[in-house]
Protein backbone atom coordinates (compact mmCIF):
# COMPACT_ATOMS: atom_id res chain seq x y z
CA UNK A 1 0.00 0.00 0.00
CA UNK A 2 2.88 1.89 0.85
CA UNK A 3 4.72 1.91 -2.47
CA UNK A 4 1.37 2.50 -4.11
CA UNK A 5 0.72 5.83 -2.48
CA UNK A 6 3.88 6.83 -3.20
CA UNK A 7 3.78 5.72 -6.82
CA UNK A 8 0.33 7.81 -6.66
CA UNK A 9 2.53 11.15 -5.35
CA UNK A 10 4.96 11.09 -7.95
CA UNK A 11 2.78 10.85 -10.81
CA UNK A 12 1.04 13.72 -9.60
CA UNK A 13 4.00 15.76 -8.97
CA UNK A 14 4.88 14.89 -12.99
CA UNK A 15 0.90 16.05 -14.01
CA UNK A 16 1.42 19.66 -11.86
CA UNK A 17 2.62 22.63 -13.73
CA UNK A 18 6.05 23.67 -13.24
CA UNK A 19 7.12 27.00 -14.13
CA UNK A 20 10.43 27.78 -14.91
CA UNK A 21 13.01 29.94 -12.80
CA UNK A 22 13.20 33.54 -13.17
CA UNK A 23 16.13 34.62 -15.22
CA UNK A 24 17.65 38.20 -14.25
CA UNK A 25 21.16 39.64 -14.45
CA UNK A 26 23.50 38.73 -11.16
CA UNK A 27 26.61 40.13 -11.77
CA UNK A 28 28.41 42.70 -14.17
CA UNK A 29 29.80 39.77 -16.30
CA UNK A 30 26.76 39.33 -18.11
CA UNK A 31 26.48 42.95 -19.63
CA UNK A 32 27.62 42.45 -22.77
CA UNK A 33 28.50 45.70 -24.41
CA UNK A 34 27.52 45.38 -27.81
CA UNK A 35 23.88 45.73 -27.01
CA UNK A 36 21.93 48.89 -27.46
CA UNK A 37 18.77 47.34 -25.76
CA UNK A 38 16.31 44.56 -25.16
CA UNK A 39 13.62 43.22 -27.16
CA UNK A 40 10.39 41.41 -25.56
CA UNK A 41 10.15 38.05 -27.50
CA UNK A 42 7.34 36.59 -28.79
CA UNK A 43 6.46 33.28 -27.95
CA UNK A 44 7.32 31.95 -31.29
CA UNK A 45 11.08 32.75 -32.18
CA UNK A 46 12.21 32.43 -36.10
CA UNK A 47 16.10 33.65 -36.49
CA UNK A 48 17.31 34.48 -39.33
CA UNK A 49 20.97 34.46 -40.84
CA UNK A 50 20.53 38.17 -42.11
CA UNK A 51 17.22 40.72 -42.36
CA UNK A 52 15.43 39.10 -44.97
CA UNK A 53 12.76 36.49 -45.07
CA UNK A 54 14.47 34.85 -47.65
CA UNK A 55 17.75 34.58 -45.48
CA UNK A 56 18.82 31.46 -43.76
CA UNK A 57 16.84 29.85 -40.92
CA UNK A 58 19.01 28.97 -38.04
CA UNK A 59 16.76 28.16 -35.74
CA UNK A 60 13.09 27.97 -34.72
CA UNK A 61 12.24 28.20 -31.17
CA UNK A 62 8.53 28.11 -29.02
CA UNK A 63 8.40 29.39 -25.82
CA UNK A 64 6.26 28.84 -22.46
CA UNK A 65 6.21 30.05 -18.82
CA UNK A 66 7.01 26.07 -18.45
CA UNK A 67 8.74 24.93 -21.59
CA UNK A 68 10.64 25.79 -24.15
CA UNK A 69 11.42 23.69 -28.14
CA UNK A 70 13.77 22.58 -28.90
CA UNK A 71 14.70 20.62 -26.26
CA UNK A 72 18.47 22.28 -26.67
CA UNK A 73 17.59 25.64 -25.82
CA UNK A 74 17.39 26.98 -22.35
CA UNK A 75 16.10 29.76 -20.75
CA UNK A 76 18.85 31.27 -19.56
CA UNK A 77 20.70 31.12 -22.85
CA UNK A 78 17.89 32.50 -24.76
CA UNK A 79 16.62 35.37 -22.34
CA UNK A 80 18.19 38.14 -20.07
CA UNK A 81 14.92 38.26 -18.58
CA UNK A 82 12.84 35.39 -18.00
CA UNK A 83 9.89 36.13 -15.75
CA UNK A 84 7.37 32.83 -16.13
CA UNK A 85 4.44 34.15 -14.02
CA UNK A 86 4.30 37.85 -16.39
CA UNK A 87 5.04 35.52 -19.46
CA UNK A 88 8.01 37.77 -19.90
CA UNK A 89 10.88 37.20 -21.93
CA UNK A 90 13.63 39.83 -23.28
CA UNK A 91 16.34 38.79 -25.62
CA UNK A 92 19.72 41.72 -25.72
CA UNK A 93 19.68 43.83 -29.13
CA UNK A 94 22.90 44.40 -30.62
CA UNK A 95 21.46 46.19 -34.06
CA UNK A 96 18.02 47.53 -35.10
CA UNK A 97 16.48 48.71 -38.31
CA UNK A 98 12.92 49.66 -39.17
CA UNK A 99 11.80 45.98 -39.35
CA UNK A 100 14.00 43.89 -37.68
CA UNK A 101 16.68 43.69 -34.35
CA UNK A 102 19.92 41.52 -34.18
CA UNK A 103 19.22 39.34 -30.85
CA UNK A 104 22.28 37.57 -28.94
CA UNK A 105 19.88 34.05 -29.60
CA UNK A 106 23.01 32.54 -27.44
CA UNK A 107 24.63 34.31 -24.01
CA UNK A 108 27.06 31.55 -23.46
CA UNK A 109 28.75 32.00 -27.03
CA UNK A 110 27.36 35.15 -28.14
CA UNK A 111 26.15 33.92 -31.18
CA UNK A 112 23.62 36.67 -32.81
CA UNK A 113 20.64 36.26 -35.48
CA UNK A 114 17.68 38.68 -36.95
CA UNK A 115 14.47 38.40 -35.95
CA UNK A 116 11.40 40.29 -37.70
CA UNK A 117 9.63 42.47 -35.78
CA UNK A 118 5.91 41.50 -35.10
CA UNK A 119 5.84 44.88 -32.95
CA UNK A 120 8.08 47.71 -33.10
CA UNK A 121 7.21 49.13 -29.38
CA UNK A 122 8.37 45.75 -28.22
CA UNK A 123 11.92 47.08 -29.04
CA UNK A 124 13.84 48.89 -25.96
CA UNK A 125 16.63 50.74 -25.65
CA UNK A 126 18.69 50.33 -22.22
CA UNK A 127 17.63 53.87 -21.43
CA UNK A 128 13.90 53.33 -21.82
CA UNK A 129 13.96 50.11 -20.62
CA UNK A 130 15.73 50.88 -17.18
CA UNK A 131 13.33 54.22 -17.54
CA UNK A 132 10.44 52.10 -17.82
CA UNK A 133 11.18 49.01 -15.42
CA UNK A 134 13.33 51.07 -12.76
CA UNK A 135 10.83 53.66 -11.97
CA UNK A 136 8.49 50.83 -11.04
CA UNK A 137 10.06 48.25 -9.62
CA UNK A 138 13.25 50.05 -8.38
CA UNK A 139 16.87 48.57 -9.01
CA UNK A 140 19.48 46.23 -7.30
CA UNK A 141 23.34 46.26 -7.12
CA UNK A 142 24.74 43.25 -9.63
CA UNK A 143 27.59 41.42 -8.17
CA UNK A 144 30.92 42.70 -9.49
CA UNK A 145 29.91 46.90 -9.54
CA UNK A 146 32.53 48.81 -8.26
CA UNK A 147 32.13 50.50 -4.50
CA UNK A 148 32.28 53.67 -6.38
CA UNK A 149 28.52 53.04 -7.00
CA UNK A 150 27.60 53.43 -3.99
CA UNK A 151 28.83 56.54 -3.88
CA UNK A 152 25.40 59.45 -3.80
CA UNK A 153 26.29 62.27 -5.60
CA UNK A 154 24.70 65.88 -5.90
CA UNK A 155 24.87 65.99 -9.53
CA UNK A 156 25.38 63.34 -12.69
CA UNK A 157 29.14 64.04 -12.28
CA UNK A 158 32.80 62.60 -10.43
CA UNK A 159 33.26 65.73 -9.58
CA UNK A 160 30.27 67.20 -8.00
CA UNK A 161 29.76 67.17 -4.23
CA UNK A 162 29.40 63.82 -2.35
CA UNK A 163 26.32 63.34 -0.17
CA UNK A 164 26.21 59.90 1.41
CA UNK A 165 26.85 56.10 0.26
CA UNK A 166 24.40 52.99 -0.20
CA UNK A 167 25.51 50.59 2.65
CA UNK A 168 22.83 47.63 2.66
CA UNK A 169 20.38 49.09 0.25
CA UNK A 170 16.73 47.39 0.48
CA UNK A 171 15.34 50.09 -2.23
CA UNK A 172 16.58 51.60 -4.56
CA UNK A 173 13.83 53.95 -6.67
CA UNK A 174 14.44 55.74 -10.02
CA UNK A 175 13.19 59.10 -10.38
CA UNK A 176 15.30 60.13 -13.81
CA UNK A 177 17.85 58.81 -16.17
CA UNK A 178 20.45 61.72 -17.00
CA UNK A 179 22.84 60.12 -19.47
CA UNK A 180 24.95 57.09 -17.74
CA UNK A 181 23.64 59.03 -13.92
CA UNK A 182 20.24 57.93 -12.34
CA UNK A 183 19.10 59.98 -9.80
CA UNK A 184 17.66 57.74 -6.81
CA UNK A 185 16.16 57.96 -4.01
CA UNK A 186 17.56 55.26 -1.75
CA UNK A 187 16.72 53.37 2.19
CA UNK A 188 19.41 52.10 3.63
CA UNK A 189 18.83 49.26 6.31
CA UNK A 190 19.54 51.91 8.62
CA UNK A 191 16.20 53.22 7.57
CA UNK A 192 17.50 56.96 6.36
CA UNK A 193 16.40 58.23 2.97
CA UNK A 194 19.09 59.10 0.87
CA UNK A 195 18.36 60.82 -2.78
CA UNK A 196 21.14 61.62 -5.08
CA UNK A 197 23.06 60.52 -8.87
CA UNK A 198 24.27 56.97 -8.41
CA UNK A 199 25.95 55.59 -11.96
CA UNK A 200 23.89 52.93 -13.49
CA UNK A 201 26.30 52.69 -16.22
CA UNK A 202 30.18 53.03 -16.84
CA UNK A 203 31.39 55.06 -19.73
CA UNK A 204 32.11 51.11 -21.31
CA UNK A 205 28.55 50.44 -21.59
CA UNK A 206 29.26 47.87 -18.65
CA UNK A 207 26.02 48.47 -16.64
CA UNK A 208 26.09 48.52 -12.94
CA UNK A 209 22.65 47.79 -11.67
CA UNK A 210 19.48 46.43 -13.10
CA UNK A 211 15.87 46.60 -12.60
CA UNK A 212 13.99 44.74 -9.99
CA UNK A 213 11.80 42.98 -12.00
CA UNK A 214 8.75 40.86 -10.48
Amino acid sequence: MKKLIAIFIVLLGMCLPVNAANVMPVSTESNDIRTIGLYQAPKSITLHRSPDETSDIINSIKWSARDIFPSGVNFNDLFVVFIPEKELGYMPVTDETDDWVEVIYNNRTGETAWIKKDDPYKFMTWIYFYNTYGRKYGFYLLNGAPDSVKNIMSAPDESSQFISKMNMPTKIKLNAIRGNWALVSVLDLDRTPKTGYIRWRGDDGIRYIFPDIK
